[in-house]
Order: C-alpha cells, then structure tokens, then sequence
C-alpha cells in the first residue's frame, strides 16, 4: 500500500534513492487504494444514510473493484516484495468479497435482528482488530498511509459498536468517517499515480520511513 517513491521502479526527481530496484510489474498501489476508496465511498454514503440507494452499487463494487481488483493488487505486492502493501491489498480486496457474501447469501437467511446485529458485529469486530494493527505499521510507511488507516480504523470501531447496538446513529456516524477514509485512500491513489507518472515528487506523500543510508 506503499505509495512513496521508494516503491517505484526509477528514482523520482529530488528523491534520496540513489539504487534503484527493477520491478517485474508497475506499482500496483494506485489501483489498490483507488479500489478501496471507490468502494469505500459508496458504502460510506449507504452507511451515513446520504443516499441509501448506494448500497447496490456499492455490493457490486465490492464484488468486482474493491474486491477482486484489490487482491490482484495485492497478488502484485507479493511480487514486488513488498511485505504491507500485499497483507493490506489482499485482505481489504478479501473483506470486500467476504462482505458481498455476507450481505447477498447470509444475511437473508438470519430471520432474528438480535442474531443480525451480533453477526455484523463480530465481523467488523475482527476487521477493527486487524486494521488497528495495520495503522501501527503504517506509521513507517507514510503520512498519506496512515491518515488511511487511522481514519479507516475509526470507522470500524463506529461500525462494529453500531452493529453490536444496533445503533443507527453510531453507525451513521461510522459512515461520515468511512467518507473520510475513502477521500484519504484516493489522495494516496492520485499520489502515487501523478508522482509516478511525472517521475517527480508533485503530490506530497510525507515519507515516515527512516531514509536509505548514504
């Protein structure tokens, strides 16, 4: 999930790489954070009650972008080496598919409310866990990062104590931050798109990690 210029194939203008590394595939991040962000969005607007309506493009969203598009950016992480990126990648791109077979397949088949809410909860439960210590890591990524993952990880906690309670008005709450989150994750994406692209730092990203030895 790492968009700094450490992660792309030829050093950018002004940057302190001074070895390069050939990578075998493009930086697969852009697409990553573009697909968690769109998807993000229109689950966000369903959450926080804007537009209830985005519920259906946000399932389908799910299934396709934010779900396989994001694995495969993960797949890629893998390839590059690159350790976060490719846990972040793959399991955001899994909790979306996971979530599409939650809301199509499972939760028709729940008939009791309490028993909904109890499941919705304990699988957002587990998702704020493993955001939480995601944000931690992500603290030697970069600034854009882990505003990502700070915001993202106060989203699930509105959510999973939403759920838990069956608390509309947390749960809307836990929508207007997931909008947060989503605009963060697609700065990130334009980021690491733009400053790729120009092969110039243009976007700031503020790099956390400790700079390469002279």
């Amino acid at each position: 999930m790492t968009v700094s210029s450490q992660d792309i194939g030829e050093p950018l203008e002004g940057s302190d790489v001074r070895s390069p590394v050939a990578q075998l595939v493009a930086d697969p991040a852009p697409l990553g954070l573009a697909a968690f962000a769109m998807t993000t969005f229109a689950l966000s607007l369903y959450n926080a009650n804007i537009w209830p309506a985005a519920i259906f493009p946000a399932l389908a969203l799910a299934l396709v972008y934010g779900g396989f598009a994001q694995l495969l950016a993960g797949m890629w992480e893998f390839v590059r080496k690159n350790t976060f990126g490719a846990l972040a990648f793959s399991s955001y791109g899994a909790f979306w598919i996971s979530y599409y077979v939650f809301v199509h397949f499972l939760a028709p088949a729940i008939k009791v409310g309490a028993d909904l809410n109890a499941a919705a909860g304990v699988f957002l439960l587990g998702w704020t866990i493993f955001t939480f210590y995601m944000m931690i890591a992500s603290v030697r990524v970069s600034g854009a990062v882990f505003g990502v993952f700070a915001a993202l990880t106060v989203t699930f906690v509105l959510l999973t104590i939403g759920a838990f309670q069956a608390n509309s008005s947390i749960t809307h709450a836990g929508g207007y931050v997931g909008l947060l989150t989503a605009a963060l994750a697609w700065y990130a994406s334009a980021a690491g798109l733009i400053n790729e692209t120009f092969k110039k730092a243009i976007v700031p990203v503020f790099p956390l990690a400790p700079k390469n030895p002279s």
